[in-house]
């Protein structure tokens, strides 16, 4: 099991430690209502620096971006992120990612912490081109700085204007005393707020400084159950849960990051099925009664029938009713469609919803 650079910090701070992805994590501090209320309604600081990340580099770099990735990554100029997949061959996704176009020939990758040897292996298969890789996971933190009050909360540590970082651009800058760090304005939670990427003998002083900086809003270090109910309640796709190999990014809903202006692995047949339309979806519900979704648990039809599964669910602590995701035929893909989840005994009625869930 490996440690971040703020593991022992953690412990420290009486967070619960979870094994996740191979490394020691902090899955909860206080709790995750009180963690999750803290990153919608103020904010709060994660540590993710399991996250892997890939420096792509070269003049031939954005040629194998474009080929393992579905979305154009020749859209972005310096200082821009966009969110894309790589497709495998068979119809499914390898991972799902952020790109960072640090220069012309300088791009960052950031990957999942579960995925980083598989992915790393994928993209040099198809390095035809000789693109210059490095793998720098182990070197790099990542913190993300989450929640409505990031901004005016963080200003005081950078010289940076915070507010001028728009969503999915980045600055590389000083900030909390660091020189040339990268402030995105990116994150998984739907509150707003930043990533921060340094080095591990960076963080402990960034960690200290933001948690010094952000007292006065209230700011506390939140775990990864809140991490999981925030993104639930956006709706966003978890790699191993609602996205894996078998799933396709048009079953997905992901086929605004599948773009067909240009050629990528598996593209003709993703082509195809989005002309003639999947046969299941990924849909969002909330149950109509009491209960919790949990992942791996039966969706059935009116007659009890099982249509599909959860692929991941839980209580939303901001509307305070279960909520999920899970894949059903496109016959029951329409918002309003009415279905049930099957907890233990009792098929629970559960409507079929637009994303997302949480609106703020």
């Amino acid at each position: 099991m490996k440690d971040t650079a703020l593991s022992k910090i953690h412990e420290r701070l009486g967070a619960k430690m979870v094994p996740f992805a191979g490394y020691n994590m902090p899955v909860s501090y206080e709790g995750v209502n009180i963690e999750h209320e803290t990153v919608r309604n103020s904010v709060g600081v994660f540590d993710v620096s399991h996250m892997g990340e890939f420096l792509v580099k070269g003049p031939n770099a954005l040629e194998l971006i474009q080929k393992v990735c579905s979305n154009d990554a020749s859209k972005l100029v310096d200082g821009q992120a966009q969110y894309s997949c790589m497709p495998n061959a068979e119809g499914g996704i390898v991972d799902d990612l952020i790109i960072y176009r640090l220069n012309e020939e300088k791009w960052l990758l950031v990957v999942n912490a579960s995925n980083i040897q598989k992915d790393w292996d994928w993209i040099n298969q198809h390095n035809t081109m000789n693109a210059d890789l490095k793998d720098i996971s182990e070197d790099f933190s990542l913190l993300a700085i989450q929640g409505p009050k990031a901004v005016e909360a963080m200003q005081s540590l950078t010289s940076e204007d915070l507010s001028e970082i728009k969503f999915y651009t980045f600055k590389v800058s000083d900030f909390a005393g660091i020189e040339h760090v990268i402030i995105s304005a990116t994150g998984y939670t739907g509150s707003g707020g930043f990533e921060i990427y340094c080095k591990n003998s960076e963080v402990e002083q960034i960690w200290n400084k933001v948690l010094e900086a952000g007292a006065d809003w209230g700011i506390k270090p939140i775990g990864l159950a809140a991490r999981d109910t925030l993104r639930m309640e956006m709706g966003y796709c978890l790699y191993g849960n609602d996205i894996d190999d078998t799933t396709s990014p048009i079953e997905a809903g992901l086929g605004w990051i599948t773009k067909f202006t240009k050629d990528f692995i598996n593209a003709e047949n993703l082509k195809k099925e989005k002309e003639h339309g999947p046969e299941r979806r990924l849909v969002a519900f909330e149950l109509n009664e009491r209960g919790i979704p949990r992942q791996g648990y039966d969706i059935v039809d009116g007659n009890g029938k099982i249509i599909g599964n959860v692929t991941s669910g839980t209580m939303s602590p901001s509307l305070g009713k279960g909520i999920g995701l899970g894949y059903v035929p496109t016959v029951f893909n329409d918002p309003g469609t009415q279905i049930h989840i099957q907890i233990r005994k009792n098929a629970v009625p559960a409507t079929v919803v637009k994303l997302p869930f949480y609106k703020g």
